[in-house]
C-alpha cells in the first residue's frame, strides 16, 4: 500500500482522481464542466463577457453558450483562451510530445570527426620468402 503513495504524490493523486471521474461523464457533461471552468477562469481574471466578445471577435451570445456548455469548435475554443491570455493552458491539455528516440536516431550526424589510424599499417620492408632471386 505504501507503494502507491510513493507513486502519487497529492497533485498526481487529486489529477488521476478527476481523471477516473471525467471518464464516467457524457460528452455533453464534460463540455458543460469545461464551459463552467471557462467562466470560472474569465471571471478570476476579472473579465466580461463583451471584453471577451471584442478580443476574440466572437459574438456575446457565444461565449455565453460556451460558458453553458453547449458546445463549441476548436477554433471557437482556442479563440477564447487567446483572449483570456490563457493559450498556455493548451499545453497542459495535450503536451508536446517532443521527438522520438527512434526520430533522433536518424537525425544524428554521423560525419566522421577525426582521422583514424589504418588498422592494417604495411610492414616498413617488403617480406619476401627468401626463396626469390
Amino acid at each position: 500500500m505504501s507503494r502507491i503513495w510513493l507513486i502519487f504524490t497529492p497533485k498526481r493523486l487529486f489529477a488521476h482522481i478527476i481523471t477516473q471521474m471525467i471518464e464516467h461523464l457524457s460528452n455533453s457533461q464534460i463540455e458543460q464542466d469545461l464551459g463552467k471552468r471557462l467562466k470560472a477562469h474569465r471571471l478570476e481574471r476579472n473579465v466580461s463577457q463583451a471584453e471577451v466578445s471584442a478580443r476574440s471577435g466572437l459574438s456575446r451570445r457565444t461565449i455565453t453558450a460556451i460558458e453553458n456548455g453547449e458546445g463549441s469548435t476548436l477554433g471557437t475554443l482556442i479563440a477564447i483562451l487567446r483572449a483570456l491570455d490563457a493559450l498556455d493552458t493548451l499545453d497542459n491539455f495535450l503536451p508536446d510530445p517532443g521527438i522520438s528516440p527512434m526520430a533522433m536516431l536518424k537525425l544524428r550526424d554521423d560525419t566522421r570527426k577525426y582521422a583514424s589510424k589504418p588498422r592494417n599499417p604495411k610492414p616498413a620492408t617488403d617480406w619476401k620468402w627468401g626463396d626469390e632471386r
